[in-house]
């Protein structure tokens, strides 16, 4: 009798063994996902961030959603605008950006911006492009592409590329066309 339970239970353990083998059958797109590697992205509605340097808040950005990826390179971006607002040590507004797309990749400090991009500051001179980058450690915005600059009682300037200060105060058209308006007193 003893035999016979011992071998019923053995016979009993080969058969679940099997049933077990056989069960655990593993598709091959299953195993090799398995191995690849998941991109994590966050995803953020209605984003709203403020950027200090040395203790002092110097931006404010606000956008609709905010995509952070995190690959070699961490990448944010903002698929469907975005708008920037640059402080002064006093906390007072003197620029403004806007976009309707944005990324940003944190290891290089830099900003691409495209689609409708204005920028403006407090004295009403405006920059518009459909490209734009801003080195965040240079604080330049810089740009190759077409701009129009619309300055408060003055002529419009028209070239192509761009080299300005964060706060729009002092800017550089690397090749300009159109007309410049020249004060009276500087003439011969």
């Amino acid at each position: 009798m003893y035999a016979l339970k011992n071998s019923t239970l053995y016979c009993f353990l080969f058969c679940s063994c099997c049933l077990l083998l056989w069960a655990c059958e593993n598709d091959i797109k299953q195993v090799q996902a398995l191995g690849s590697k998941k991109i994590g992205v966050d995803t953020i509605i209605g984003a709203e961030a403020y950027l200090s340097q040395d203790a002092k808040v110097k931006a404010k950005l606000t956008a609709p959603l905010m995509l952070r990826t995190f690959t070699d390179t961490v990448k944010t971006e903002f698929p469907k605008t975005l708008h920037v607002v640059f402080f002064n040590d006093s906390l007072k507004a003197e620029s403004q950006v806007y976009a309707k797309y944005g990324r940003y990749l944190e290891n290089d400090s830099k900003v691409f911006l495209r689609d409708s991009v204005i920028v403006f500051n407090v004295k009403g001179d405006t920059l518009k492009t459909e490209e734009l980058y801003w080195d965040r450690t240079k604080q330049l915005f810089y740009t190759d592409k077409h701009v129009t600059i619309l300055r408060a009682g003055d002529l419009p300037l028209y070239g192509t590329g761009l080299t300005a200060k964060q706060d729009f105060t002092n800017y550089h058209i690397t090749n300009p066309t159109g007309f410049i308006s020249v004060a009276d007193s500087t003439l011969p």
